[in-house]
């Protein structure tokens, strides 16, 4: 599950986790998502934020990594938003990724009530003290003719842009490995088998993510 260099990597930075992740350091990461962050692997130590946080932990050694995941079961932007700067205030994470986009897209909510409470979100947590990526949608190609995530996708992209933090495209990536052959995400009957190699790739390929946008894989730019 091989993931090209452009998907991972990103001109916005992660300037927290950079500080955090020096040795003898404590690098605390909440994910904020919905139940695709653990969905077809029953056991969660199998699903991605626990195998992110076992990448990370080999690519950092001397220091403390923890990954921590918040699930919003069911929940569109417009509910999460409201709650995140509290949610940061209380765990004091060096980096928050939101995962969203998918039940808005299922539940066809607003474009623009999306937009705006993204904007509204991203900027609370940033308030509060915390790097931010945003992961956009899974992809499915059995969905991905009955439901419409275009405008969710595209509003993701703006609101990163504006608010200068990076954008995990899991769409992207998901459906690179679905024309490559790698899984076969059409299938009906994944199997958790596949659902845990699925949250296996993704846990590596957003490692390497936040690794390169906090600077640490790659050379320190003057």
């Amino acid at each position: 599950c091989e993931v090209p260099a452009y998907l991972l990597t990103s001109e916005s930075t992660l300037p927290k986790v950079q500080a955090a992740a020096k040795p003898g350091g404590k690098l605390d990461i909440l994910v904020v998502g919905s139940l695709s962050s653990v969905i077809g692997v029953s056991d969660h130590s199998a699903a991605y934020p626990s195998r992110l946080q076992a990448y990370l932990k080999e690519k950092l050694p001397g220091v403390e990594v923890n990954v921590a995941l918040e699930l919003q079961v069911k929940k569109t932007a417009e509910e999460m938003a409201p709650g995140l700067e509290q949610l940061v205030t209380d765990k004091k994470p060096n980096l928050v990724i939101w995962q969203t986009g998918t039940v808005d897209a299922m539940k066809q909510a607003d474009a623009e009530d999306f937009r705006n409470a993204l904007d509204e979100g991203v900027a609370a947590m940033q308030k509060a003290g915390t790097d931010v990526i945003l992961m956009n949608l899974q992809y499915s190609p059995r969905t991905e003719t009955m439901i419409s995530g275009s405008a969710y996708l595209d509003n993701m992209r703006v609101v990163a842009q504006q608010h200068d933090v990076p954008l995990f495209d899991r769409f992207a990536i998901m459906r690179r490995w679905n024309e490559a052959g790698d899984f076969d995400l059409f299938s009906t009957v994944h199997g958790t088998d596949m659902a845990k190699r699925v949250h296996a790739c993704l846990g590596k390929a957003l490692s390497k993510f936040v690794l390169d946008a906090a600077r640490i894989d790659r050379p320190q730019e003057n």
